[in-house]
């Protein structure tokens, strides 16, 4: 029999639970119907728990999709990267072969070329297609007779005492330097004044 006084808070049921226990029926009716409810329940709950999981593995197989992408780019890049390096070092060497290659072919007219005169005016023509081709390179010769020494640009051979030449002013120039920018390739070596 149902008693009328069960509390609010004693009460066998949840909420949640749709279908009413009858108190009347015998113990593993209650117990079967109990069970089948539990068993909905937690069906519920799996079902919920998996739809859940597969929604967590969706966006897990993007984001992994995401950064193989992501690795397969870099990669790519790198290479890329290391190709174009490699063909500036190329390219850059070619040029300055090709500025040098016409003093080659001067100096071999040269060696062909019979009597003084014409072997000096070939020894200049290779001395200007040399200077020309620095120029061309971004290379500039420095250390004339007259300049100021530089400890940062000369190499001083010698020292001489000339009242004609202030202190510091290169006297003579055995060896001109040369520079391309800032930097200096070859120091020229020169006599000062003290």
């Amino acid at each position: 029999m149902i008693d009328e006084n069960v509390k609010q808070g004693d009460a066998v049921e949840t909420a949640e639970t749709a279908e009413t226990v009858d108190e009347n029926a015998p113990a593993e009716e209650k117990a079967e119907k109990t069970d089948k409810k539990k068993n909905k329940k937690l069906e519920s709950k799996i079902s919920e728990l998996e739809a859940k999981l597969e929604e967590a593995d969706k966006a897990a197989a993007e984001q992994n999709d995401k950064y193989m992408r992501l690795a397969a780019e870099y990669d790519n890049f790198r290479k890329r990267s290391a190709k174009e390096k490699e063909g500036i070092y190329s390219d850059a060497y070619a040029d300055a072969l090709k500025s040098i290659l016409p003093i080659i072919d001067n100096l071999e007219r040269a060696v062909g070329v019979e009597g003084a005169d014409a072997v000096a005016k070939g020894l200049e023509m290779t001395l200007k297609g040399a200077t020309e081709a620095l120029e061309k390179m971004g290379v500039e010769a420095f250390g004339a007779e007259g300049d100021e020494f530089d400890p940062n640009m000369h190499n001083a051979m010698m020292m001489v005492d000339d009242e004609n030449h202030k202190e510091g002013e290169i006297v003579t120039v055995f060896q001109k330097g040369y520079k391309k920018g800032d930097k200096i390739i070859r120091y020229a070596m020169v006599t000062v004044a003290n």
